[in-house]
């Protein structure tokens, strides 16, 4: 007959309530909201509206640090030129965003870019 033994109930290094986490790849936004990770690889100074972060997490946006840095290079050249709502086009995205608030107020993808009607904007930036 086989040799029984009793299990050990001790932890195991890199495994915790039956996830397996590598020691080496924990991130440093463990806990934090999607919200909160966007705004800290923005540096604080753009924001997301609740819509706009909806639409980005449905649609399965992306938005890369490259992105990132253009649209806040948009607003800012926005800014300057006095704008207080923007249409900010970037290949194949499209965001309105609210200048005076640094905030994004919606993001439309490539799929539903076209046949749109942009309102309450005073100003276009092409990236």
């Amino acid at each position: 007959m086989a040799d029984i033994r009793p299990i050990k109930n001790e932890p195991v290094q890199g495994i915790h309530l039956n996830r397996v986490i590598p020691k080496e790849k924990t991130s440093s936004f463990q806990g934090l909201s999607f919200k909160e990770i966007l705004e800290e690889k923005l540096g604080g100074g753009l924001k997301f509206s609740g819509h706009a972060l909806e639409r980005i997490q449905r649609r399965e946006i992306v938005l890369d640090e490259t992105k990132l840095e253009k649209l806040k290079q948009a607003v800012s050249m926005a800014d300057k030129k006095g704008a207080r709502s923007s249409l900010i086009l970037m290949q194949d995205l499209a965001l309105i965003v609210s200048i005076k608030n640094k905030t994004v107020i919606t993001a439309i993808d490539g799929n539903h870019i076209k046949e749109n009607v942009f309102t309450n904007i005073d100003s276009a930036i092409i990236v």
